[in-house]
Formats: C-alpha cells, structure tokens, sequence
C-alpha cells in the first residue's frame, strides 16, 4: 500500500517509455497495421500497460487492464474521421520523474505519462499532433464551403435561372460526383506521413 502511494506520488507508477524505431517489430500494435495500405509507425510509447502507437493514418491504443494481466483491447482511431484537439505537455516538477504528453481524440481524453529523459522526443510528437489537428479543422471548415457551395446550387435550380444543357440530371451526377471528391478526397487528409517525417527526428 505503501509502495502504491509513493508511487503515485513521485509519478513513477506506470511510466511509459518512447521505443526506437528498430524496435517497433517487436511491440504489439505492429500486429494490428494495415501495411497492406502502407500503414507504417512513426512514434510509439509503450508503458507497462499501454502502447500508444502513432502512424501515418491513426493512432493504435494498446488498451491493458493492468501490468499483471494479458488481457488487450485494440483501439483504432483514423485521423480522417477523428479529431485531435487539446495537445499539450506538462513538464516535470523537481521530485517527478514523468512528464506528460495530453491530447483529445473527438470526445477521449488521453494522459500518457512519460519518461523526462524523454522529453526533446516527446516534443515532437507535440509538434506533429498540433499539426495534424490543424490541417483536420482546415478540412472541416473546407467540407462545410462545400456543402454551403451546393446549397447554393440547388438554390439556382429551384429558381430555374440555372444552365439547361445536359439536363437536370446529369448536372445532379457531375455536382454529386464533385462534392463527393471534395468531401471524401480533397478535404479529408488521410495519410499524415508529411506530417511526422517533417517533425518526428528518431
């Protein structure tokens, strides 16, 4: 009980540690990419619960119950459909041992505790997740114009003011087919390798 408290109280009851990339085939997310998509790591923490392992299209949680137990839960969270807000870092305190890296993926808060040693890594990881949530709000708001865009269209249609050649439903195929592109293609960043190649530095 003892032993607990203290724990907790310098920060060092579950800290994780950043693993090298010579090391990432040996963690148990690399079990659960899809490198048939050309999925690839480019940060991974690991802790004696958790890994939390940081690719170019999601971020993998490696869920434990606990340091003792086998037990896991893989939890998949793509940047094109999750959203990373609230990225900071506290730093250590004198008597820490930790720092901690904090972000939000849509409603799931995460505080992952780390190393201090670790710290100029940790700050890349910081810089690419700021990144990553930026370009998604600047996708967002584009998809929004898009919709706004199309509204506006169909506005025009209903006042008859609108083009007649190729007809009504062509014209309904080709601003589908545009909007659809626009939604799910030009506005909607999947693969963040730029993202991490130009922050993560080993």
């Amino acid at each position: 009980m003892f032993k607990k408290l203290a724990a907790d109280a310098l920060g060092i009851s579950d800290i994780g540690i950043i693993v090298g990339p010579a090391d990432y085939n040996k963690v148990d997310a690399d079990d659960y990419l899809f490198s048939e998509d050309g999925e690839q790591i480019f940060f991974l923490i690991k802790s004696k619960k958790d890994e939390y392992c940081f690719t170019n299209l999601a971020l993998i949680h490696v869920d434990g119950d606990s340091a003792i137990s086998s037990k896991r839960a893989i939890k998949r969270y793509d940047y094109a459909s999750h959203q990373v807000s609230g990225v900071s870092i506290e730093t250590a305190g004198t008597l820490d041992m930790d720092i901690e890296l904090k972000f939000s993926i849509d409603d799931i808060k995460f505080s992952i505790d780390v190393k201090k040693t670790f710290i100029e890594q940790l700050k890349d990881i910081y810089k690419a997740l700021i990144s990553i949530g930026k370009q998604q709000r600047r996708d967002a708001a584009c998809r929004d114009n898009a919709l706004r865009a199309l509204e506006a269209t169909a506005s025009v249609h209903k006042l008859n003011i609108a083009p007649g050649e190729g007809g009504l439903v062509g014209q309904y195929g080709a601003l589908l087919a545009a909007l659809n592109t626009a939604m799910f293609e030009t506005h909607t960043k999947r693969d963040f390798s730029d993202v991490f190649a130009r922050y993560i530095h080993g």
